[in-house]
């Protein structure tokens, strides 16, 4: 059977380009039924989204930018979806 690969639309921010190195680590995750994204709180994942990133930064782009941009993305992302109801 012929597999495909699906094409990823193109990156064309530096924020889209470090949500994307969290999101293939595992760092974070999206809201199955809203899309906002949300912190898995896994430090693994995180290190391996900063190791990725650092050493496949954008054309451009120094290894440290890399890793502040993840990090900015890291700190603008809560654990919990802001749409869903707190389990009780």
């Amino acid at each position: 059977m012929l597999m495909t690969k699906e094409k990823r639309t193109p990156i064309r921010t530096l924020r889209g380009w470090a949500t994307v190195m969290l999101q293939e680590a595992g760092a974070i995750r999206e809201c199955e039924y809203h899309g906002w994204m949300q912190d898995r709180a896994d430090p693994h994942a995180r290190e391996r989204a900063f190791e990725f990133g650092c050493q496949n930064p954008l054309p451009g782009l120094s290894p440290e930018a890399a890793a502040v941009a993840i990090n900015e993305v890291l700190d603008s992302i809560g654990d919990t979806c802001p749409e869903c109801r707190p389990e009780v």
